[in-house]
């Protein structure tokens, strides 16, 4: 039977260390709360363990060995690797990625972000950036999508209703006063394919076809930033439109609004509510969008 090698003291393996590390018996005494003559023992023990002195001795101190400077290198590793046993493990951070279109993101998430960070200071968020009109965007934990509900199987739920109202920047108005609906037919119509005019056409008593032609955009957020430019009339929802109409960029010369076929719905996974940070984000969304 192998006979076990036989460990050096620990406390002789950091007398050694310390006084490597700071150039000096007395010095390692200091830093151990020993007396030097005491280093000097523990180290003797390890030279006589190792059969070679570690340092060489000196009228003016002492200074690592050939053999010391190569043993000060696997003791340093075993107590580098004992420092990482002894580590206790860093609890687990809590992440959560979420999709969102931009306008969603920059006027309603972002701003609401820090009450979320006031109850769960400990989540991780990644807001990535999802463009409307994509057919097979990725997926994320959680999901804002705008549409009329009926996106994919995940469980949905609607954040708010909205209501269409026409807007405009107020010199674009005073170039095209617009007293009367029958006057959006000397505007330039700003389009998109996510809201049609045909609803507020007939609200407003106007038998007019769908606009076809003139600037059309994706982004109900660059639709708007287009109307505030003055580049024309906008369809839009008010609570999408509130940091524009808030700000007086942007001005309804109408009282008609009629209802959002269309609004944000959040889409998460069945089952993904088991994870706290999960459940705790589309609790309090649901809330901070009613």
């Amino acid at each position: 039977m192998t006979r076990p090698h036989r460990l050096p003291p620990i406390h002789a393996l950091a007398a050694f260390e310390s006084a490597a590390r700071l150039g000096g018996f007395g010095q390692a005494a200091v830093e151990l709360c020993i007396t030097p003559s005491a280093v000097s023992h523990r180290i003797r023990l390890l030279e006589l363990q190792l059969g070679e002195p570690l340092f060489e001795r000196l009228p003016t101190g002492v200074r690592l060995s050939d053999a010391g400077q190569r043993y000060l290198i696997g003791v340093r590793e075993a107590f580098d690797k004992l420092a990482l046993l002894s580590r206790s493990p860093e609890p687990e951070v809590p992440r959560l990625r979420v999709g969102a279109p931009p306008t969603f993101a920059r006027n309603v998430l972002i701003p609401s972000l820090p009450a979320f960070y006031r109850q769960r200071p400990d989540v991780e968020i990644e807001v990535a950036v999802v463009m409307p009109m994509q057919d097979r965007p990725e997926r994320h934990d959680v999901d804002i999508r705008f549409g009329t509900g009926r996106f994919d199987e995940r469980e949905t739920v609607k954040l708010f209703d909205d209501r269409l109202q026409v807007l405009a920047a107020p010199g674009y108005l005073e170039r095209c006063p617009q007293e009367d609906p029958a006057d959006l037919s000397r505007a330039e119509l700003l389009r998109s394919p996510l809201i049609t005019w045909r609803p507020w056409f007939e609200a407003a008593g106007l038998d007019w076809p769908e606009p076809v032609g003139g600037l059309a955009f994706t982004d109900l957020g660059i639709l708007l930033e287009a109307a505030a430019s003055g580049l024309g009339v906008a369809l839009c929802g008010q609570r999408v439109a509130m940091p524009w109409t808030d700000a007086g960029q942007l001005v309804s010369p109408f009282a008609i609004e009629v209802p959002a076929a269309s609004t944000y719905h959040l889409l998460v996974d069945r089952g993904a509510t088991e994870r706290p940070e999960v459940a705790d984000f589309v609790g309090w969304l649901t809330v901070a969008c009613a």
